[in-house]
């Protein structure tokens, strides 16, 4: 039997429909846009390629999870059930530390101008990037083979595992690892550089900076801690406080909701692609502009559309 309350299935069903329309629209254009329409690369343009690529990963395992929170059985074997639920700590794990590359990439272009050359440097960022992917699914790969299985008593026609995080506590030291080097090191080195970033804009130690590069890196910043700390710091923090408690396997609200923020960065990512492309800006706003302009074409041909009646009304009657 399911534990968890009707109102959390509803709420997943609309959520994650909601997460996969918009994400899947937002981040597939911009993989395009990053991988296809760029013509310069840089070390950020590397960077939001991989956050896209990332979001579009989860994305891609949305319909799964729909169509369970839809039909209350899961009918796609319990090696995929744990991958996905495998997936819901490997997507932090992977987007904080890109988080944490923007900001170093950010902290260069602000306070150590003279080695701006370096952003340009789009090898560097690709090692950086795969070394991550690569740390990440060594580190949850273990989650695969956890021996202890709440679906095991319904013969794996449910799926608890993915639902929310209370069930990954059996791997606990490797865990607690995982929360020091995915979550608090990239946290403090965002900060790290936050805090310096700062301290450069206070003490005018940025006049060089043209004012729409500082302007753009401020938004930049604003974004990102905005994001780690509406989607990342809570998830995190009940991960922690979870991984303390003694053996429960009930139903969660705090962890399913800390979740579902987490699962939000997928679409609070367009933020940060708008901010940091003018390619991404133009493709959303000649979008918005079609839009426009079909509504407009749409008015004129009803309108030119009603007079002609009225026309053919008064010819009538004459």
């Amino acid at each position: 039997e399911n534990p968890h309350p009707e109102e959390y299935r509803i709420a997943s069903l609309v959520f994650y429909s909601f997460v996969f329309t918009v994400g899947l629209l937002v981040n597939a254009t911009a993989l395009w846009v990053f991988s296809c329409t760029t013509k310069k690369r840089t070390t950020i343009t590397v960077y939001m390629m991989n956050v896209a690529l990332l979001d579009l990963f989860f994305i891609f395992s949305l319909p799964f999870r729909i169509i369970y929170h839809g039909t209350e059985t899961w009918s796609f074997g319990d090696t995929f059930c744990r991958i996905i639920g495998a997936f819901t700590v490997f997507y932090p794990a992977i987007a904080l530390w890109l988080l944490a590359f923007i900001s170093v990439d950010r902290f260069m272009a602000i306070v150590q101008p003279k080695h701006v050359k370096e952003l340009k440097n789009t090898k560097k960022a690709v090692l950086a990037c795969t070394g991550i992917w690569i740390m990440t699914l060594s580190t949850t790969s273990p989650l695969l083979f956890l021996r202890s299985d709440p679906d095991q008593t319904s013969n794996f026609t449910t799926c608890m595992k993915m639902l929310d995080i209370i069930h990954l506590k059996e791997v606990n030291t490797l865990n607690f690892c995982r929360l020091i080097f995915f979550f608090l090191i990239p946290l403090f080195i965002m900060m790290g550089c936050y805090l310096v970033i700062i301290y450069n804009f206070i003490h005018g130690k940025t006049s060089k900076l043209k004012p729409k590069a500082k302007e753009r890196s401020i938004r930049i910043i604003v974004t990102l801690i905005a994001q780690v700390l509406i989607c990342f710091v809570p998830f995190h923090i009940c991960f922690a406080f979870l991984m303390l408690q003694d053996d429960n396997t009930a139903y969660n609200p705090w962890a399913a909701f800390t979740t579902f923020l987490m699962n939000l960065s997928t679409c609070l990512d367009v933020i940060l692609y708008y901010i940091v492309s003018k390619q991404f800006q133009a493709r959303v706003i000649s979008v918005i502009l079609y839009r426009n302009y079909l509504r407009s074409v749409r008015r004129k041909s009803f309108r030119t559309g009603s007079v002609r009646s009225l026309n053919n009304m008064n010819s009538e009657m004459i």
